[in-house]
């Protein structure tokens, strides 16, 4: 999978000048999600006062918890008194849930922006999640529970791309 590094996800969520299209880009980067999921968040999904993000019916119709990151939190409290969502966080002109295409078009147009080269999906910015925690020491069980998979092999996939990972038990 490809994997932006720090300073090109920066770039990305700055690219973007739009406050709810700077919110979709880090929250699929920051707590990990799949571009599903962010799109069935629900403003009662967001808990700031223990820094988490319910994720309900996820894949495999699976509940969990993944992380809010405060800077993301900053941006949301802005988004919220800006936008007044109804029933999702993210709501189109007519306060239907917002679409797909619209996240995939809203990523395009920032990795143009900016130049990166690399094909940039919203999965991109979840495998780079998961790569980014493992290079920091995280535990492969702990980043299991964050993205919601089922089998640790899953999870697995991010060792063999975390290069600075293994740099660092080779040391």
């Amino acid at each position: 999978p490809t994997i932006l590094s720090r300073s090109e996800i920066k770039e990305l969520i700055n690219a973007t000048n739009n406050l709810k299209h700077r919110c979709l880009i880090s929250l699929l980067y920051s707590a990990g999600l799949r571009r599903s999921e962010v799109l069935n968040l629900k403003p009662k999904d967001i808990d700031s006062k223990r820094m988490l993000i319910k994720v309900q019916d996820a894949k495999g119709n699976k509940d969990r918890y993944t992380l809010l990151a405060e800077s993301t939190l900053a941006d949301l409290r802005k988004y919220y008194i800006q936008y007044r969502p109804q029933t999702y966080l993210f709501e189109g002109q007519k306060k239907e849930k917002y679409s797909a295409t619209s996240i995939t078009n809203i990523i395009a147009s920032a990795t143009m922006k900016t130049g990166i080269k690399k094909h940039v999906t919203a999965h991109t910015l979840r495998h780079s999640f998961a790569t980014h925690l493992l290079n920091e020491g995280a535990d492969l069980v702990a980043v299991k529970e964050l993205l919601g998979h089922s089998s640790l092999s899953t999870t697995q996939i991010y060792t063999h791309i975390s290069s600075e990972h293994l740099k660092k038990i080779y040391r």
